[in-house]
């Protein structure tokens, strides 16, 4: 289970809507099953179809050194937001860990972890 509060699943839709027509990208992070913020990244390949995420390598430093758990956003234009062939071929490091993805058009989040060449749905809510 992944609990997104209101707050932060705002910040990941706006983020997705000022991105277009590209992917915006970023990092939810989590204190266990709950977001407690999201970073927007930025997106350094734009394009309607996939992103590729670069923080500021400080920002990102520092992240790492907290106790929190991160995970990926990223969003998708107009299709579902399930894991594209592209998302689950380039996982790579993020493998097995939550993947969080916004559909603008449905104005849907959804959270995934993919193994392998596999994606399985995350139960999550909002509160």
């Amino acid at each position: 289970m992944v609990v997104v509060p209101a707050a932060v699943r705002r910040a990941l839709a706006e983020h997705a809507r000022r991105e277009l027509p590209n992917e915006a990208c970023g990092l939810v992070l989590f204190q266990g099953d709950t977001a407690v913020e999201y970073v927007p990244g930025r997106n350094a390949a734009p394009s309607p179809y996939r992103f590729q995420l670069e923080l500021d390598p400080l920002a990102w430093a520092d992240l790492n050194d907290s106790e929190l758990d991160q995970a990926v956003f990223h969003s998708h234009v107009s299709s579902a937001p399930h894991p594209s062939r592209t998302d689950v071929q380039r996982i790579g490091l993020w493998a097995g860990r939550p993947y969080l993805i916004y559909s603008v058009r449905l104005d849907e989040l959804a959270a995934w972890t993919i193994d392998g060449s596999s994606a399985t749905r995350i139960p999550l809510t909002t509160v």
